[in-house]
């Protein structure tokens, strides 16, 4: 019988890693991470105060190396990249790369945000007006995928993410300024920090055309992804079908696999050298991905369990998200549903905070404790699972 009780101690030592997370929003915290239980903070990007940010924690803490002997204690994050939907309406898009560079002011960025926010009102209202001129000036999506590119190309071990879609987030509106002489200077300007949400909602559809324009930069640099999606799982879902539509594989039959199996060396030494080199082409798709506090519920999770799917899919888990920030013992029904119905291979723990320190490594031994438990794994077998997810994940090896 596994041993799953908080009395036992936790297997630290083994390796445990948070898929996503955010301590670059309280940069006060980040002296902490070399300090923790935790080996890898998995640290993503959200906007535009956190980008640079990303790169000089990286520069300090960042993995080195795909093989663990090589880690350094310091060497304790891997940098994540990416633009998050929340704040997709602070980016426009031109029609080709390179066309419109500009930063959109005046009457260009009162158009901009009347043709992506939607609040109900028909036409444009002098509260309408009054709102969108309060709201950041746009700037060049294409702009930020060259920085997020060159990023990459610094960074090898770095990921894309946060990315993706979400039908149900508001813009905050603006600050005021007595709220604004308020406001807590340790955290990373951008964020909500308790101000009022407006009514305006982000057009799916201009979320999509940056999630999956990131997509793609992933799939051409051959890095992993991590997926914020709420209340669409579905559209990201299609989205991510849409780029491997046409590469799907091939689901063999075990007549077929058996011959395959008995054929494999022939068709090694056969193979002619420039199929070798095609199939190390880039892909239309991300090799990896990760769906971030996956929210869905496992008949909605299942469409990622068809075989032809030629990426790699993978589920993570917080107490922040999916129980609710609820830290007790009693784990809820549809979570234990949720999380037996995940493949092994496919699990992954994350804090999701915004702070380094204590709190996250409580938040990820709860976390796999609970798995532990559901799964009916030790917890060293649990540890030892995650921890190899995790570096596939990542890596993919």
């Amino acid at each position: 019988m596994p041993d799953d009780t908080p009395k036992k101690s936790f297997p630290w030592h083994l390796g445990v890693y948070d898929a996503h997370c955010h301590p670059t929003d309280t940069m006060s915290s980040i002296s902490q991470i070399p300090k923790m239980k935790t080996r890898v903070l998995t640290v993503m990007a959200t906007r535009a105060q956190d980008q640079d940010l990303i790169a000089s924690v990286a520069d300090s803490y960042a993995i080195k190396s795909t093989n663990q002997d090589d880690w350094q204690r310091e060497q304790c994050i891997v940098p994540c990249f990416g633009w998050h939907p929340w704040f997709s309406h602070q980016m426009h898009i031109g029609e080709e790369e390179g066309q419109d560079q500009r930063t959109l002011t005046g009457d260009a960025k009162i158009q901009h945000y009347k043709s992506i926010l939607k609040s109900g009102s028909d036409p444009l209202t002098d509260a309408d007006r009054h709102a969108f001129s309060s709201l950041p000036d746009p700037t060049s999506f294409h702009g930020f995928l060259a920085q997020t590119r060159a990023n990459l190309e610094k960074y090898p071990h770095a990921l894309v993410g946060e990315i993706g879609l979400d039908r149900v987030f508001r813009i905050p509106e603006a600050w005021i300024p007595e709220l604004e002489a308020q406001r807590d200077d340790q955290l990373t300007p951008g964020g909500r920090e308790g101000r009022k949400l407006s009514p305006y909602k982000v057009d799916l559809k201009h979320q999509r055309k940056i999630f999956k324009m990131q997509l793609q930069l992933a799939a051409e640099m051959g890095r992993a992804v991590s997926i914020h999606g709420v209340r669409a799982q579905g559209g990201v879902f299609d989205t991510l079908k849409e780029l491997y539509k046409g590469h799907e594989r091939k689901v063999l039959s075990r007549r077929e696999k058996k011959i395959n199996a008995e054929n494999k060396s022939k068709i090694e030494t056969q193979t002619p050298q420039c199929a070798k080199k095609d199939e190390q082409q880039p892909k239309p798709y991300p090799p990896r991905i990760c769906l971030h506090s996956y929210s869905g519920d496992s008949a909605n999770f299942n469409q990622y369990l068809n075989p032809a799917i030629p990426v790699e899919i993978f589920a993570s888990f917080s107490t922040a998200i999916n129980l609710g920030d609820a830290m007790g013992n009693e784990t809820p029904k549809a979570f234990e549903n949720m999380i037996k119905s995940v493949p092994d291979r496919m699990l992954l723990v994350e804090s999701d905070l915004h702070t380094a320190g204590d709190p996250m490594d409580e938040r990820l031994e709860n976390m796999v404790r609970r798995i532990c438990k559901i799964k009916g794994w030790g917890l060293e077998e649990g540890v030892k699972q995650l921890g190899g997810n995790w570096k596939r994940f990542v890596f993919g090896v």
